[in-house]
Parts: structure tokens; sequence; C-alpha cells
């Protein structure tokens, strides 16, 4: 079995001062990656700022005789995410691999949740991840290449009590990608998405402490590093993984009945009648576009 490599390639990881994030950052350059290690060194709710968490994954990269550069800018703004994109630039010339990982948690309960806490999850997870992948866009499309990773959840998926941001940010993450995915698809930009469950500051009072120490996020590298190599040809996934269960996600549509003949009207009755064939997923299927949903709808628009 050949050996994935990343010899002349260029990764950007966000968040990668510790967990997910620090496992990738290593793994990527023991395999011959050149890394910008990003991270605001701040608390799991986002406060505080420190350039200790980057600089010492950088400082472990370059002892194993590997190369990597610290940046320190938050995912939050489109400064911040041009500015991590700078430095890969001026430092390693190009960019060819985004791992969008930074993250954080402010978790109350709908009715108790704050504007504010609303608005700084999803500044990180799902505006961060635009923020850094444009720019970085940009040049991969120049270049003809690239690999992208978006990190989601289980949570927003499938939702999780007193996470409505996070839930919505991580679900936000799967449409950004749909969107990347198929603007990318003609210059060899790939994207996928995982739905990590792995140990890290963001779980560690959440999970039961046995179970937790069986999730070793080095259990989800080996995912992460195959998607963002060449030897990777699929895009628009989103992959479930865990203590080295791996499995893939999907939204599928179902076919569902056609009601009327797409000029009288339709009732409420006819819905409640028909509900049972209206839920049911069999045969249901994976769409491309928006347009392939239209082959459903039939004599309707014949």
């Amino acid at each position: 079995m050949a050996e994935i490599r990343f010899d002349n390639r260029v990764a950007i990881v966000t968040g990668a001062g510790a967990g997910l994030g620090r496992t990738y950052a290593l793994a990527l350059a023991q395999r011959g990656a050149k890394v910008v290690v990003n991270d605001l060194g701040g608390t799991r709710d986002g406060s505080g700022k420190s350039n200790s968490a980057a600089d010492n994954v950088v400082d472990e990269i370059k002892k194993s005789g590997g190369m990597a550069v610290a940046n320190y800018d938050s995912v939050a703004t489109i400064e911040g995410g041009e500015n991590i994109a700078k430095t890969a630039v001026d430092n390693f010339g190009k960019i060819d691999i985004v791992i969008n990982n930074a993250g954080i948690l402010r978790d109350k309960s709908l009715v108790k949740m704050t504007e504010a806490e609303w608005d700084l999850v999803l500044a990180v997870h799902l505006k961060g991840a635009y923020c850094v992948t444009q720019p970085a866009f940009k040049i991969m499309k120049d270049n003809g290449y690239g690999r992208i990773i978006n990190t989601a959840s289980g949570a927003g998926l499938y939702g999780n009590f007193g996470q409505s941001n996070y839930c919505s940010a991580k679900m936000g993450l799967v449409g950004l990608m749909n969107n990347i995915a198929i603007e990318g698809a003609k210059y060899n930009i790939k994207i996928n998405t995982i739905a990590p469950i792995a140990a890290s500051r963001l779980t560690e009072d959440i999970m039961p402490p046995d179970l937790f120490k069986k999730l070793k996020p080095e259990f989800i590298t080996p995912l992460v590093l195959y998607l963002v190599s060449e030897d990777n040809k699929d895009t628009k996934m989103i992959f479930n993984c865990a203590a080295g269960w791996f499995s893939r996600t999907e939204v599928v549509c179902a076919p569902g009945i056609c009601i009327g003949d797409g000029k009288r009207e339709i009732t409420a009755e006819e819905i409640k009648n028909n509900w049972d064939k209206i839920t049911s997923l069999d045969k249901a299927k994976s769409l491309g576009s928006v347009g392939e949903s239209f082959a459903f709808l039939g004599p309707l628009i014949s």
C-alpha cells in the first residue's frame, strides 16, 4: 500500500493549538506538509487570547523535523481569514489544504440564550469557515487544486439540548460545503465535512470519563488525512467518525406523492390523507443538486 504523502503541499489548520486540530497539524507535517498552525489561544467559550497554543504545536513540529508557522488571527472576521491565508502564502508560497476546525461553545437552552451567545458561536464556526476558505479558495482556484474539510457535528445533524447556536452553525457548514463543492468542481477543489466525536476541551465535561478516554482525537486523523490527500477524488460528503468507526451520512429525498394536476387547488385535508406517503423514506436517494428534485414532480411540470 502506497503511503499517503503531502510533500510540497501547504496546509492551513484552524484551531490547531490543541485537540483535533493539533493532531491534524502534527500528522500532516509528519507526512511532509508545510503547515500553518492557526489558533487564537482563547478559552473554550472564546474569551481570552494567547500565542502559546499555536507556538507549542509549531515547536513540536519543528523538533520532529517538520515545517510549520504559527498564526494567531481570529477566524471570525474576513480580515483574520485573509491574514491566515497571507501567512501561508508569505511563508510557503501557496495553499493546497484548509481544515476548518476552530470552534467554541456557549451552551444555553433556547429561552436563556442571549443574542451575543448566538452570534459568537456562529461567528467562529460558520462565518469562520467562510472567512478562512474564501481567500484560500481564490488561491486554490488559480492553482487548479484544493482540498477542504469542514467540521460539523452530530449535534448539528441530529440536534442536542442546549446547543441551538452550535447546532445551527454546524448544520450551516454542510450547506457551505454543498455550495463550495459545486463552485470548486472544475478546479479540482474537493470539500467534505466530518462530524467527529472525540475527546477535546469542548467535550471533556459532557462525556462520561471512561468514554472520554476512548475517544482519542488521533482516531479521527486518518480519515482527515485521506480526505485532504490527492488520492481522494470524492467531494460533498458527510462522514461520522469516532474511536475507529467511520460512516457516511447523507441528506436524501424520497419520491413522495404528487397531488393534483399542478393547476387545481390542494387542500390541507389531502395532505392529511396522504401523510404516510409524504413522510415515507422508501426509495429515498441522494440528490446532486436542487434541479434533480424536479424529476419527482413528473406530470405536474410537464
